[in-house]
């Protein structure tokens, strides 16, 4: 029998569409016969966030940086994790009978400008305070809290200027009281300026663990200080708020020298200022020694 062309494409076509509709179902039941657990290694798997290397998921990513301290020091735990068990209330260093002079014998005293003076008045006569031996400061007669780990002092046993952490390994003192921060709060926030004391105060204990360390108190500044849009009694009195802090966290002790030499207005007495507004007279050191005496951690 003799087919007509029209015939033939006619099957041709039955057969096409016959051998496509096979593949499809050839394929359908091929991928319903793949095992659920993705070991099928031939596809794309989507694969949950935390088990796949290399990727954290959201939630881990939150925790892990709500334990970052922000220091800089990727290996320590967060301070509320470091912090001792001292309390609010046994922090600050409240008043005792006078420790006298072999108390503040035992004290050296690492500090910015405002600690520089302790030496310098001694020198002109002041002879209630400590001589230049026992202060710490930097050559430039300034420091500012955010550059602690790389700035200096002059080591006053050799002359030679140190880091704070080399100079403390080579002392080990009986008692650091450390006064810093006037400067920082100049443009540091809360965070920085805790997180940068902090991890000063973490490295000196690493590096003298039996040094006891007396955080101290920022000094309040006269009315008559220019810059007082930078550096005021406001600040200086949420900062000192702040280094309390540090030292409930580090189990250091907190000195409010403050109150020693602040006057009934909230200022520093013009009387208590050497000529700049920020930094204290012979006499007013006078009274910050007398404060740290009857102030002291035995």
């Amino acid at each position: 029998m003799k087919l007509s062309k029209d015939t033939i494409y006619t099957l041709w076509s039955i057969a096409i569409v016959a051998m496509v509709i096979l593949c499809l179902f050839s394929l359908i039941f091929s991928a319903c016969a793949k095992p659920s657990d993705g070991s099928d290694t031939g596809g794309f798997q989507v694969e949950p966030a935390s088990e796949t290397p290399g990727i954290k998921p959201a939630q881990g990513e939150e925790q892990e940086n709500e334990a970052d301290t922000g220091n800089g020091e990727g290996s320590e735990a967060p301070v509320e994790a470091q912090a001792t068990e001292t309390s609010a209330a046994s922090v600050r260093l409240s008043q005792t009978a006078d420790a006298g002079r072999s108390y503040l014998d035992r004290i050296i005293f690492l500090g910015d400008s405002t600690t520089y003076g302790i030496g310098y008045y001694y020198d002109q006569g002041y002879s209630e305070l400590c001589p230049s031996s026992q202060v710490w400061t930097p050559a430039s007669g300034t420091r500012t809290l955010s550059y602690h780990s790389i700035a200096t002092i002059v080591y006053p046993d050799t002359g030679e200027e140190l880091s704070i952490i080399d100079a403390v390994s080579n002392k080990h003192p009986d008692i650091l009281l450390v006064t810093l921060g006037v400067n920082g709060i100049s443009f540091m926030d809360e965070d920085w300026f805790i997180s940068d004391y902090t991890t000063l105060v973490r490295n000196i204990q690493q590096a003298s663990p039996e040094t006891k360390i007396i955080l101290n108190s920022i000094y309040p500044v006269a009315a008559s200080y220019k810059y007082q849009s930078d550096i005021n009694n406001d600040k200086i009195r949420a900062a000192n708020g702040w280094i309390e802090r540090v030292a409930a966290d580090t189990g250091c002790r907190y000195l409010h020298s403050y109150e020693a030499v602040v006057g009934s207005d909230g200022n520093l007495p013009e009387s208590s200022q050497n000529g700049d507004g920020l930094h204290l007279t012979g006499e007013a050191f006078t009274k910050v020694m007398e404060y740290i005496r009857t102030h002291a951690w035995e």
